[in-house]
């Protein structure tokens, strides 16, 4: 066809902007308001998650304690071997 992969389609009426990557600020903002936005997200989100997770921590270490109590031999079973 003889169009390259960008020049597929023509589009009317339609105009895009672009900046080089060169002429952007790559920390714009970043201690202003990226650290408070982070700490805003956080906090609001922490005690929404952290519950949960803390749960099933919780009875994942209790399920494997007692899996490992459930393995053992029981020692009044072998107090009368000689």
């Amino acid at each position: 066809m003889g169009r390259h992969f960008g020049n597929l389609a023509r589009v009317r009426h339609v105009i895009t902007y672009s900046l080089s990557p060169f002429e952007q600020k790559a920390f714009a903002n970043y201690f202003s308001k990226g650290i408070p936005n982070v700490w805003r997200r956080f906090t609001s989100s922490f005690f929404k998650v952290a519950p949960p997770m803390t749960l099933m921590y919780l009875t994942y270490s209790w399920g494997n304690s007692v899996h490992k109590q459930s393995k053992r031999k029981n020692p009044a079973d072998y107090e009368n071997e000689e």
